[in-house]
Order: structure tokens, then C-alpha cells, then sequence
């Protein structure tokens, strides 16, 4: 290792990154992370790279990827020189998921706005929405 690399605890990349130590050890577990290096003292050492691959992957996530896509996404990812094609068609994948789960969000959202409509306040056992959801309306 060069002297100028920085090494990171679990902890504080975990502050860096905002992912938990646990969900950083789930993902060198699962193989997402490389097994860290260990310090004299069996402490867990990341690198800046580490540091990186965690960044892209907490990104991932938060775009609704799976860990199956992120693993996929990291594979191309290290393929430097190849077409872009591959990135491409993850990409149209989730964004046609994206837009069928907020398809189903918004008939929720309809069906919720309905529910309230319904209510007229009172006691419980008056309750239209809960006679609704209980199937007796």
C-alpha cells in the first residue's frame, strides 16, 4: 500500500458515505465491496476506491436499483473501454419500473383521496372507511 493511500475504519466510512457498518459489512459479505484489508489490530480497512464503489452503490440504491442491477452496473462499471450499451438498457429498465410503480402510486393515491371523502367524523362503529376496507360496504 502507498504511503500516501488513505485507509479507512468501517466506522468512518460509514460517516462518509452515510451507510451503515452493518450494510457495509452485508455488502463485502455478498461480494459488492472487495473483502477489506485488516489493520495489525483486525480492524476493517477501506480505501478511497472502497470509498468510490460504496458512493456509487448507496447512489444505486436510492434510484430504486436492485442489488442483482447494482451488481451488474458494478461489472460493467469495470469494464472501462466497453459500449455503454449495457448501462443504457439498466437504465430504460428501471426507469419502466419507476414509472409503473408510480402508476400503482397514484391509483393509491385516488383511492385514498376517495376513502377520505368518506368520512363524515363520528364514532368508529359509524365508520365508513372502515366499513370499506373491511369489504361490508
Amino acid at each position: 500500500m502507498a504511503m500516501s493511500e488513505k485507509r479507512n475504519t468501517v466506522g468512518r466510512l460509514a460517516d462518509d458515505t452515510g451507510v451503515k457498518p452493518v450494510t457495509i459489512r452485508y455488502y463485502e459479505k455478498i461480494g459488492l465491496l472487495p473483502k477489506a484489508t485488516r489493520s495489525e489490530s483486525g480492524y476493517r480497512l477501506y480505501s478511497e476506491e472502497d470509498h468510490s464503489r460504496l458512493l456509487f452503490i448507496r447512489r444505486s440504491r436510492g434510484l430504486g436499483f436492485s442489488l442483482d442491477d447494482i451488481r451488474e452496473l458494478l461489472s460493467l462499471a469495470d469494464r472501462q473501454q466497453e459500449s455503454c450499451a449495457g448501462v443504457d438498457a439498466k437504465v430504460e429498465q428501471q426507469l419502466v419500473q419507476v414509472r409503473s410503480r408510480l402508476k400503482d402510486l397514484h391509483a393509491m393515491e385516488h383511492e385514498l383521496e376517495r376513502l377520505s371523502a368518506c368520512c363524515d367524523g363520528g364514532v368508529i362503529m359509524d365508520c365508513r372507511i372502515i366499513e370499506t376496507l373491511s369489504g361490508s360496504a
